[in-house]
């Protein structure tokens, strides 16, 4: 399949397509003769064989219908507005086939025997499939009848449940024009269900078994064009799921049943409730500004006012200025103030690149892309008096021109996914969050990797937490989706106090340095989404890589001096790879190795390295650090790794002398 090009359709097929897709359309003219009270036994029973289409599906009505034909046939649509891209082609088909398997194993069904007999054959969508309820009815004596209207293929529909609008017509002319139009569509738009498919096809290993695969294998060569004018009515659906996710705290809870009794009193209460949440949200807006980065029109605004992304080059030069003048503060510390300067400045690079992940998940997602590359979480924690939470206020007062945080004790997975659906663009900061609270609700909310994406939201804000030292250790599956920022240096209480620095830079800085940030972002994300858009990517665009040679090329520009060592362009190495997300492993066991060799245990017979880190604490945090390539485990107080694995990864020979074996006797 890799030499196959579903997506690539040249000029004179395009406009083929667009003569096809002309204005008029087929009216089908009818005259009425009258009404009759059916049963829907009644309306399909006297027929041999059956040809249907329907757009949406009871998978139980059919197989109740199948009984009443010796031969039978079925194109299933989707009951969900698609784009018809490959990966939601491939994800509807899956699922049909899974229902369709689920349904028939209760019903004790032998739909397989059926299928090889050619006695029943199911197709399923792959191109645009036409909202038709078409049910093509035909005996051996020659009676034909074609059933159209509203009714889709479901007990809901002929059952008397709802109201649809059925109708009937007997004779030849009737059903020699919608048997022409059911092969058309059967021919350009389907793949058939076959045994293989409906037997073993699933979104695994057996992915080839997908009806769509087995066509491409067939044909050689398949077009699928994804429809754009779905956009509009896509979106119209995902914000009525999205208000009525809004709405729904406000709602009583139906009984047992399901059912719902509504009084005058319950609408009263509801409006209530939603004005007061309407309230609350219009209050979160106002404590949180709007920012709004939208590369499609080239634009960013700042509470509903687009923004000047032209701003004077002497405003710039005097952000640029004191943003550096922050930064040389840092010197002041004591401890790692190198590895301090490194880390904050990598930290900002992502924290002003961050109101541009949304819509790059969003299109990583669309076309079948990683999300990792595009963090929405970050973390910077360590010794207190770091300056952790006013570096963060800095940053964000540089974005938005306003500093506004979280308090701890209001974090919650539900109270942060609820501001992330109220706040766009700029980071929600959560200030000085514990490691009980962290474990109790960051961890999941991290984890939730799909928030926005199946609502296609395009701003939604990235979440930076703030906490101390406690934070002891954070599990593989937290690291690979947060940017995390752990700094060793800081202040003595007194110098904290005398420390004027970030008051007058926080009081003098202005939006003026990321304006010009956004001004040459804006068309660079725009290409980096369109490229996110090819099936030939070897590697996601690395957004955060663009960012900082955005941010250098300002600062080079207008710094008006040689720039510090720490302002580099960065990839998303510099943020991911096992070597950063392990630092502090690594440090920490080569520290040991050189000043505590006694807190080792060496075999080359089993190919064992184990380290004592003194407590199980401090054991589980080294433990979480260290690659899945280690096969590290935990006993106690000791880790326990791979021994010619832990020689790569710290880059340490690991050989006892003498002396030290010597010295366990």
């Amino acid at each position: 399949m890799e030499n196959l090009s579903l997506f690539h359709v040249s000029e004179p097929e395009q406009e083929q397509i667009k003569l096809q897709n002309s204005n008029t359309l087929d009216v089908v003219k009818m005259e009425f003769s009258g009404t009759e009270s059916l049963s829907w036994q009644e309306l399909f029973s006297g027929f041999d064989a059956l040809h249907a289409i329907t757009y949406s599906s009871g998978i139980s009505f059919i197989y109740r219908l199948l009984d009443f034909f010796e031969e039978a046939e079925v194109i299933f649509g989707c009951d969900e507005v698609l784009s018809y891209s490959l990966q939601e082609v491939m994800a509807y088909q899956y699922k049909t086939i899974e229902r369709m398997r689920e349904t028939a194993g209760k019903m004790k069904l032998d739909l397989v025997s059926r299928i090889e007999q050619k006695t029943l054959r199911f197709y399923v969508a792959r191109n645009v499939l036409s909202h038709e309820k078409i049910y093509l009815l035909s005996a051996k004596d020659g009676r034909k009848r074609v059933i159209m209207g509203s009714a889709n293929m479901s007990f809901s529909a002929f059952g008397g449940k709802q109201r649809e609008n059925i109708c009937y017509i007997d004779g030849d002319r009737a059903y020699d024009w919608y048997w022409d139009c059911y092969c058309q569509l059967r021919e350009d738009s389907t793949d058939q269900i076959a045994k293989e498919s409906l037997l073993c096809a699933d979104d695994g290993e057996n992915l080839e078994e997908l009806p769509i695969v087995k066509t491409v294998f067939v044909k050689k060569a398949l077009v699928l064009q994804p429809v754009e004018d779905t956009r509009e009515e896509v979106r119209f659906i995902l914000d009525i799921k999205n208000l009525a996710a809004k709405f729904a705290p406000s709602v009583p809870r139906p009984d047992k049943k399901g059912k719902l009794l509504l009084s005058p009193e319950k609408i009263r209460t509801v409006r209530r409730q939603v004005v007061t949440n309407k309230e609350k949200e219009r209050d979160l807006r106002s404590e949180y500004p709007q920012l709004e980065v939208l590369p499609d029109e080239g634009i960013a605004k700042l509470n509903d006012v687009i923004l000047d992304l032209s701003p004077p080059r002497g405003e710039i030069e005097k952000d640029v200025g004191l943003f550096f003048k922050y930064m040389d503060g840092y010197e002041k510390f004591h401890g790692d103030v190198n590895g301090l300067q490194r880390r904050y400045y990598e930290f900002a690079n992502w924290f002003f690149c961050s109101p541009f992940m949304a819509c790059m998940r969003d299109m990583a997602v669309r076309y079948n892309h990683n999300l990792l590359p595009y963090p929405v979480f970050g973390l910077l924690y360590g010794q207190s008096k770091a300056g952790k939470t006013s570096f963060l206020m800095t940053l964000l007062k540089m974005m938005i021109g306003k500093e506004t945080k979280l308090s701890a004790p209001d974090f919650t997975r539900s109270s942060i996914e609820a501001l992330k659906r109220t706040v766009k663009g700029a980071p929600i900061i959560v200030d000085d969050l514990t490691n009980a609270r962290f474990n109790q609700h960051a961890i999941e909310t991290i984890k939730n990797d799909g928030f926005g994406v199946a609502d296609q939201l395009l701003c939604y804000p990235a979440v930076v937490i703030s906490a101390n030292e406690d934070v002891r250790a954070v599990a593989q599956e937290v690291i690979r989706r947060t940017v995390i920022c752990r700094v060793q240096a800081g202040l003595t209480n007194t110098e904290v106090m005398r420390n004027n620095l970030v008051r007058t830079v926080q009081k003098e800085l202005g939006t003026a340095f990321y304006r010009e940030y956004l001004r040459r972002m804006l068309p660079i994300v725009y290409d980096l989404l369109e490229e996110l858009k090819s099936d030939d990517l070897e590697s996601p665009p690395d957004i955060l890589s663009v960012s900082s040679q955005v941010l250098m090329d300002i600062s080079e520009e207008y710094m008006g001096q040689e720039l510090p060592s720490y302002v580099r362009t960065l990839t998303l190495e510099d943020y991911f790879s096992e070597k950063v997300t392990g630092s502090y492993a690594i440090k920490t066991i080569r520290s040991a190795w050189q000043t505590s060799r006694g807190s080792f245990e060496l075999s080359e017979h089993a190919n064992e390295l184990r380290y004592n880190a003194g407590a199980p604490y401090e054991a589980e945090r080294i433990l979480k650090e260290l690659p899945e390539t280690l096969e590290a485990h935990k006993s106690r107080e000791w880790v326990v790794m791979d021994l010619a694995a832990a020689r790569e990864f710290f880059d340490i020979h690991f050989k006892q002398s003498w002396l030290d074996r010597f010295r366990k006797r």
